[in-house]
């Protein structure tokens, strides 16, 4: 009896460890709406992004990669973004949000509440 509510807790323990790593392995993109003029990394959410033409991607993503956060430091750092997408996709609302600052620092004002 021992030995079956072991091999259940082991399978279980192997089954969420492979549910994690499913989900690290999906790519975080943002699509940037002007290309950056050279190949730029920097770390947003956890993450190392790779900005290379009008794309920034994810390739290991964290549980906290996919934010409205990481989306505004990518923005800030290369400019504004088309989209933003994992698993899912970023709704228009919080990508206008996302740009919010980007927006501003090309305009060459300052945001009130960072």
């Amino acid at each position: 009896m021992k030995l079956r509510t072991l091999a259940a807790a082991c399978a279980a323990l192997t089954t969420l460890a492979a549910g994690s790593a499913a989900f690290a392995a999906d790519a975080v993109t943002a699509k940037l709406q002007a290309p950056v003029a050279e190949k730029t990394k920097f770390i947003a959410g956890g993450a190392m992004f790779v900005c290379e033409g009008d794309a920034c991607v994810a390739t290991a993503p964290t549980s906290q990669t996919f934010a409205t956060a990481t989306c505004k430091t990518i923005a800030s750092k290369v400019g504004a973004v088309a989209s933003f997408s994992g698993r899912k996709t970023l709704e228009d609302a919080k990508i206008a949000d996302c740009n919010a600052k980007a927006v501003a620092k090309a305009d060459g004002t300052q945001l009130a509440k960072q």
